[in-house]
């Protein structure tokens, strides 16, 4: 990479990182569903002007929107507001194990055994965040997060049986379009009193769902895509191992959060693990060159 590409690529983990440690204080005012709602609407509000509409393509974004969004983060964030930051993005990893798995059996991808030591490493690593005893307690917390990572991977196989159709900018400005009326009924059908949750929400809560719609998803995303468009996906990837160790940084930084050594030594083994799985060091041998 290009230092100007490799700037791009790590605004992706700083953008990504920080936006989860911000919506943990965000969810101090606003409930799981109606803050990732607003924030998706808000996303697709500016992004929907400069994609086409996807014609043929809108019942499968809905049923993608309502498994990869709206149940994805309506669990992945709930668990959060149940947890501190630090160890609910360490087991966000999980992603990684659960998409390799439901890969191989929803479209017969066959693991490597560089991913199976990967994913054997991964396991351990979450087994020891799970047992820490800072943990205690927040044991439903937990199962959300790992429901939400699983929802993530399904969501992400449906968007690759699309096989490209789509571009990145059009699927997400049209999954907002989706997911953000999904998750705006699902809050006012089990998160209460919404009205009121937004007329007393402070101006820190304000800024906070403006950065996870604009910062965190329009510049992020649009990082991403613009990285992946230009690079093999298993050279892109590693820079999203970045991605706990920002989140970390900014929930000791801003929540004031601190980690037991446990954690950490778990955490370093499940992002090691996902390492193994993400990175493939034959594309590294080859002289890459961007578009």
């Amino acid at each position: 990479m290009t230092i100007r590409h490799i700037l791009i690529a790590l605004l992706v983990p700083l953008t990504w990182g920080f936006g989860f440690t911000l919506a943990k204080a965000g969810l101090d005012h606003f409930s799981p569903l109606l803050l990732m709602g607003m924030r998706f609407l808000m996303a697709a509000t500016v992004l929907i002007w400069f994609v086409p509409v996807p014609r043929g393509y809108l019942r499968q974004i809905c049923g993608i929107s309502f498994i990869g969004a709206t149940l994805q983060y309506g669990l992945t964030f709930s668990g959060l507001a149940r947890m501190d930051a630090t160890p609910a993005v360490l087991l966000v990893q999980a992603e990684v194990i659960f998409g390799v798995i439901i890969a191989a059996l929803l479209l017969g991808e066959k693991p490597s055994v560089r991913q199976v030591v990967g994913i054997a490493i991964a396991c351990f690593g979450i087994l020891t965040i799970v047992g820490s005893p800072s943990l205690d307690g927040q044991i439903f917390g937990v199962m959300l997060i790992f429901s939400g990572t699983l929802a993530f991977a399904l969501g992400q196989v449906l968007i690759r049986q699309l096989k490209g159709a789509l571009t990145g900018f059009q699927l997400t400005a049209w999954m907002g379009v989706m997911a953000g009326p999904q998750m705006i009924l699902a809050a006012m059908l089990f998160e209460g009193d919404l009205v009121k949750q937004i007329s007393t929400a402070p101006m820190v809560a304000w800024a906070t769902l403006l950065y996870l719609g604009l910062i965190m998803t329009v510049v992020g995303y649009s990082a991403w895509y613009f990285v992946l468009a230009r690079y093999p996906v298993p050279m892109a990837m590693p820079v999203l191992l970045l991605l706990p160790l920002v989140t970390i940084l900014g929930a000791v930084s801003f929540l004031g959060e601190r980690p037991d050594i446990i954690v950490l030594l778990g955490g370093t083994i499940v992002i090691a693990g996902v390492g193994v799985v993400i990175v493939d060091p034959s594309v590294f041998t080859k002289r890459q060159k961007p578009e």
